[in-house]
């Protein structure tokens, strides 16, 4: 599967499981030995096991979760693609922005994830124009 088509699903995945809190349909998009690091201060989960579990945790903390996608940039067997969620987690509303680098091996499956973002504490759609 070429990166296009595998970062394009990869979107839709997430855009469609992420508010429903369906980890293993977004865990089906990663290889075995994937490497998922959702912050770029803390270790990252080194496989799948270590991704679903990471998923199951803060998927069912997240409440009333609404995301966006852009469409994802591709470079070879990479890309990049920008989202944007809002949440509620543990009683505060929160909103997320960012990008997602993706690396896929030949099945289409990601075999590196790294997320970059920023985020405040309140609820805050999408600005006019993202």
């Amino acid at each position: 599967m070429d990166a296009e088509t595998a970062a394009r699903r990869w979107a839709q995945t997430w855009a469609r499981a992420w508010p429903r809190g369906d980890s293993e349909a977004i865990a089906a998009l990663y290889a075995d030995t994937a490497v998922y690091r959702s912050s770029a201060f803390r270790p990252p989960f080194s496989d799948l096991a270590g991704i679903r579990g990471y998923l199951g945790e803060n998927l069912a903390a997240e409440e009333s979760l609404r995301c966006w996608y852009r469409p994802p940039v591709v470079d070879g067997d990479r890309a990049a693609v920008e989202w944007w969620a809002c949440w509620r987690e543990q009683g505060h509303e929160l909103t997320f922005a960012g990008v997602t680098m993706l690396r896929f091996d030949q099945r289409g499956q990601v075999i590196d994830h790294r997320d970059y973002d920023h985020h405040v504490e309140r609820r805050e759609q999408p600005y006019q124009g993202w």
